[in-house]
């Protein structure tokens, strides 16, 4: 009886999945060209190794389920499946079945995502592109008319300022979990608790809630990692300034793309 060790056969696997991953950032390239290019040859396998993975977590291990997995980290996020922005049915179809009906489910995720892009990105991304737009004008304000006691409230406000079709899609508990880990996560990097917690909740509205630690988005690392001094304002203004030059890339690439 021949037996066929664990490290033979990731060895016999190995050239299927490297074929797989190339093919993926060839249709990647297809699929998002702009940002594709923009992240660059490391950070697009590090986005469809991680995104194998996740899949195959949820039973996704044929080809075209792995595949649109991807394509749903290109468009909400490398973490989608975790954020509380993404529809309830997202996690419902992930979560309630097995590699035995993958292909099922994917026609559901593939139908389903369809119908929230119409509704939240709008007619030719319309909706999406006007919410870019939007994002600048508020980075680029002078002040952002926020107190510790209101900020809630605030911080709600500019959400639907900046997107309102997505806000009306999630609904306010979701966003009121977007404000509390952007809150979290301006503190833990030493930011305004005004003006820096509103920066980073805005960032995790608009590029996933976890854009802080995504290949998608390599500029979020670097800028943090570049971020010097210990006062909270000029830590803050660092950062926008960074936001602001990927800002008005992405609105020179949509631009471009319409």
């Amino acid at each position: 009886m021949i037996t066929i060790r664990a490290d033979q056969m990731t060895a016999l696997l190995q050239p299927i999945r490297d074929k797989f991953r190339n093919d993926m950032a060839r249709h990647l390239r297809v699929f998002s060209p702009e940002h594709s290019t923009g992240i660059g040859e490391e950070n697009l396998y590090r986005v469809i190794d991680l995104g194998m993975t996740r899949a195959s977590g949820y039973g996704f291990t044929n080809r075209g389920p792995v595949r649109l997995y991807i394509e749903l980290m290109f468009l909400l996020g490398s973490h989608f499946d975790s954020d509380p922005q993404a529809p309830a049915w997202i996690m419902e179809l992930l979560r309630n079945g097995d590699a035995a009906d993958q292909m099922i489910r994917a026609r559901l995720l593939y139908g389903q995502t369809l119908d929230y892009l119409r509704a939240v990105a709008g007619p030719d991304d319309a909706y999406a592109r006007r919410a870019v737009a939007a994002f600048r004008t508020l980075v680029r304000r002078p002040r952002l008319v926020m107190s510790e006691v209101t900020m809630r409230q605030d911080l709600l406000a500019l959400m639907r300022e900046v997107y309102p079709e997505r806000c009306d899609y999630v609904g306010d508990a979701a966003l009121d979990r977007v404000i509390d880990r952007g809150a979290a996560v301006a503190d833990g990097l030493g930011l305004d608790k005004t003006r820096g917690a509103a920066l980073c909740v805005l960032m995790l509205f608009q590029l996933g809630h976890g854009c802080f630690d995504d290949p998608l988005f390599p500029w979020v690392p670097l800028a943090v990692r570049s971020l010097t001094g210990d006062d909270p304002p000029s830590r803050t203004a660092q950062l926008e300034r960074k936001a602001m030059t990927y800002l008005d890339l992405i609105a020179r690439r949509l631009a471009a793309a319409h």
